[in-house]
């Protein structure tokens, strides 16, 4: 016996979900290595501390330093180790500045996106009007992803956001730049198509549109972050 059909709202939400399992796959690999840069600087410490370990006669005052410092760099791998779970399990009512957002999407994707001769470029302005965390988590990376994927190579990214009332809009672009390299390089996982970016938007409560080597993606601020 064949499964019944799905209503129009199931077949939405696997449309959905399937969108954010291919997003979090192309993101994985930059995930990890996020975790693991705030563990490299403990290993670091720790490889002084031995060497003056091994000295005649230690350097207490030293050592204490160095101790002070596995505590900090700890501290901070832990939250940040914490914060990137979050992706998997996101808070609904966390929000961030629209800078914090941007930088953190930008951070994870830029080396992604240069090896295949995309470089990202921000146009540089303060925005610190408070966002939904998670909608940002989810479609700033989806975006530039998408929008990526059909680049022609090389070429800029531009990003530019324009503050409204009561919403702001990311303006982002494909530049063609006359040279530049780029590395043969196959997304590490599916390509993301257009209309689950456009659902994963519709989910997120965002508003989306595109072009040709454009797209607006308009969200709601938030009163805090």
């Amino acid at each position: 016996m064949s499964p019944p059909p799905l209503s129009p709202s199931q077949a939405q939400l696997q449309l959905v979900e399937s969108a954010r399992y291919a997003l979090l796959r192309r993101l994985a690999f930059a995930m990890r290595h996020e975790m693991v840069a705030h563990l490299q600087p403990i290993g670091m410490v720790v490889e002084v501390m031995e060497r003056r370990l091994r000295a005649p006669a230690p350097d207490l005052a030293q050592l204490q330093e160095a101790v002070g410092k596995v505590q900090g760099f700890s501290r901070q791998a832990a939250h940040a180790c914490v914060d990137v779970f979050t992706w998997l399990s996101p808070d609904a009512s966390a929000t961030v500045t629209l800078d914090e957002a941007i930088e953190e999407t930008t951070r994870l994707l830029r080396s992604n996106l240069s090896f295949r001769g995309i470089t990202l470029r921000i146009q540089e302005e303060s925005h610190p009007q408070p966002v939904h965390k998670a909608a940002m988590r989810m479609m700033l990376p989806a975006c530039l992803l998408a929008l990526g994927d059909e680049a022609p190579s090389p070429a800029e990214l531009v990003l530019t956001v324009e503050p409204g009332d009561g919403e702001a809009t990311i303006d982002m672009r494909l530049v063609p730049t006359p040279a530049g390299e780029a590395f043969a390089s196959e997304p590490s996982y599916r390509p993301l198509a257009w209309h689950e970016v456009e659902a994963l938007a519709r989910s997120e409560g965002l508003w989306f549109e595109r072009g040709e080597g454009w797209l607006r993606l308009t969200t709601p601020l938030h009163e805090t972050a």
